[in-house]
């Protein structure tokens, strides 16, 4: 038993290997002002569909559409501060500070302040333009 055990091991040993991701894609983005999205790990950029990694940039002013996705987001905001709106109020994260989402809550992201804001977006399920539910512009 304990031969096949090791045999079994070092099978999945040999073709488990880190995959390097060399560049991000750009991913157009919704919303009233231009917002970059880099997705390093998801769909896209490496077809990942249980998780999805990107980086996005956001001026001062943006605002998307609402939206009622259909996967877990976590948001941790690196330099300015965006806004979560929800069915209960509204979340002001700043830098430093994270943020999560559940799977069916209404939500909106925005970025008020002058400076814009960059911020990490994780999504699980990986994000799609068919989970996401946007509401209507």
């Amino acid at each position: 038993m304990r031969k096949i055990r090791e045999i079994v091991v070092d099978s999945v040993k040999s073709k488990a290997m880190p995959r390097l991701i060399e560049r991000p894609t750009v991913v157009q983005a919704a919303g009233n002002k231009p917002k970059q999205i880099q997705e390093f790990a998801g769909r896209v950029n490496s077809g990942h569909g249980g998780v999805s990694v990107a980086r996005m940039v956001s001026p001062g002013g943006w605002l998307e559409p609402g939206q009622r996705p259909q996967f877990e987001e976590i948001t941790v905001v690196l330099r300015g501060m965006v806004r979560v709106e929800h069915e209960g109020g509204v979340i002001d994260v700043r830098a430093g500070q994270a943020v999560v989402t559940a799977p069916g809550e209404w939500i909106r992201y925005s970025s008020p302040e002058p400076e814009g804001a960059e911020y990490i977006a994780v999504c699980l399920p990986a994000f799609s333009p068919d989970t996401v539910h946007r509401d209507p512009e």
